[in-house]
C-alpha cells in the first residue's frame, strides 16, 4: 500500500487539541493585558520576552524586549542547561509574548511547571499597534 493511501486511511485523533492545551495553559498562568504591559515598558524590573520566529520580530517588536526563540526556551531559562542564558538569572517580573497569545500561553505553563515564574501578554503582538503600544523596526541588513 502506497505511503499516502496510509495516511489518508491512519488519521490519529488526538487526545488533546492545540485550542484545548492554550485553554488548559490560561486557565492556570498570569495574562497581561496590552494596555498594562504597554504602561510596564518603562520598568527596569520588567522583562518582556519576544518568544515569536525571528521573521516575525523583524516587522517590528516591542522596544527593549528581548528575543527567545520558543524551540529554545526551556533551555535558555533552566540554570543547569548548557544553553542557559543569563538573562532569565535576573530576579525580575518576566512577560512573554507571541503573536496572537497561544504560543505565549504554552510556554508560560511549560516555565511554570519549571518552577520559573512568569505572565504573557493575553492577546499577543497582534493588539499592540491597536493599542498604541510603540513599536522598533529594525532596519534592513545591506
Amino acid at each position: 500500500m502506497p505511503l499516502c493511501a496510509r495516511m489518508e486511511t491512519s488519521v490519529t485523533k488526538l487526545k488533546i487539541t492545540a485550542a484545548q492545551m492554550v485553554a488548559n495553559a490560561r486557565a492556570r498562568i498570569k495574562e497581561i493585558e496590552t494596555n498594562d504591559l504597554i504602561k510596564m515598558i518603562e520598568d527596569p524590573e520588567v522583562v518582556i520576552v519576544d518568544i515569536r520566529d525571528i521573521r516575525e520580530r523583524q516587522r517590528g517588536h516591542i522596544p527593549g524586549s528581548a528575543h527567545a526563540p520558543r524551540g529554545m526556551i526551556e533551555f535558555w531559562v533552566d540554570p543547569d542547561s548548557p544553553y542557559h542564558k543569563e538573562i532569565f538569572s535576573q530576579d525580575k517580573t518576566f512577560v512573554f509574548h507571541c503573536a496572537s497569545g497561544w504560543r505565549s500561553a504554552i510556554t508560560v505553563a511549560t516555565l511554570q511547571d519549571m518552577g520559573f515564574e512568569a505572565a504573557h501578554l493575553r492577546e499577543g503582538f497582534s493588539t499592540w499597534t491597536d493599542h498604541s503600544g510603540p513599536v522598533e523596526v529594525p532596519k534592513p541588513r545591506d
